[in-house]
């Protein structure tokens, strides 16, 4: 049975239990999230010894968890049997034994992270039918500001919508990462005043605030020469915490949305912000990018992208510095 991270969570909260839990996916938090709560909460203190059993995928084979999985509980209503890091356990599919008839006193978690089970498989239908399962999605970077905005509002804090955007773009799609620097804020808040802005980020994690891609894409698209070219010199002095790679995806990303907001007929801040699958308080942004690129101009400067994109990667310039590959294509893309 395919389940929602909150299903699952909210059953176990009620002590509802299934036999199986097999939480699969690419994003690795809420997988962790689940099992960690099994593992806390389901037995007592003075149970988990002789009825909890945790195994690393590395360290164990099928046999043993099978084995350990019918064993019966001792003076507990429950067993719970936890295989961790078991996308390293071989032969997975030979859990299909089991799962077809699973010890109804036992709790079998599978913690399989990064990756999802075929679902033509024999073994999936198994999972389907006799077990949870669960998939856990990797977070699209467009999602990730929203998500934030999300975690922060069930802990009474709100976020800058500039602010979520910064973290997205010098964090990734790694909810681990992400929640992890937002605690780190959420310590620093002044009492009284339950608001992340950009200025608390680039004191207390050390992100710019006026040096990172996200101004970058914005000088450009405002055609902020100057701007443009200090965050430009910036990023040249500092190739490391800087990649060029990064810069023109985020650029591309940009002109891309730009592209789609010249044909939409509808641009009121709401439905542009829908059709982007940005945050409305950046509609603005590509409001003024429309009044400086035309649609030409902006196929161009997505073609010019592209070829610096191969020459980031060594393609056709191998000698030239990153830095200077990126300044050759803001101006070019600035003067287009």
């Amino acid at each position: 049975m395919a389940a929602t991270y909150e299903e699952i969570i909210s059953d176990l909260k009620k002590r509802i239990f299934k036999p199986v839990y097999f939480l699969a996916g690419e994003e690795p938090y809420y997988i962790d999230l689940i099992t960690d709560y099994i593992e806390g909460n389901v037995l007592q203190e003075e149970e988990k010894s002789f009825n909890q059993v945790i195994f690393y995928g590395e360290d164990t084979n099928i046999t043993s968890v099978i084995e350990t999985a019918r064993g019966f509980p001792m003076m507990s209503s429950h067993k719970v049997v936890i295989v961790k890091e078991a996308q390293s356990l071989k032969k997975i599919e030979d859990l299909i034994i089991y799962v077809d008839k699973p010890l109804p006193s036992t709790i079998l978690v599978i913690n399989y992270k990064y990756k999802a089970i075929d679902k033509r498989t024999k073994f999936y239908k198994a999972l389907e039918s006799h077990a949870v399962y669960f998939d856990s999605a990797r977070l699209r970077d467009y999602q990730v500001p929203a998500w934030i905005e999300r975690y922060l509002m069930t802990q009474g804090i709100k976020i800058d919508p500039s602010a979520s955007a910064l973290l997205t773009e010098y964090l990734g799609t790694d909810l681990h990462k992400i929640v992890n620097e937002l605690s780190k804020l959420i310590i620093t808040l002044p009492a009284g005043r339950p608001l992340i802005t950009v200025s608390l980020i680039e004191k207390n994690i050390g992100i710019s605030k006026d040096f990172n891609n996200f101004e970058l894409q914005k000088a450009v698209g405002e055609k902020n020469i100057l701007r443009a070219n200090m965050i430009v010199h910036h990023f040249a002095n500092s190739p490391k915490d800087n990649p060029i790679t990064l810069s023109i995806a985020s650029l591309f990303s940009f002109f891309s949305k730009l592209l789609t907001y010249y044909y939409l007929t509808d641009k009121s801040k709401n439905n542009a912000a829908a059709a982007l699958k940005i945050n409305p308080f950046f509609v603005k942004d590509y409001e003024v990018a429309a009044a400086k690129y035309n649609v030409s101009k902006t196929v161009q400067i997505i073609n010019l992208l592209r070829t610096y994109d191969m020459k980031s990667k060594g393609y056709g310039d191998t000698s030239s510095e990153p830095g200077d590959l990126l300044k050759e294509l803001v101006f070019k893309t600035l003067h287009i």
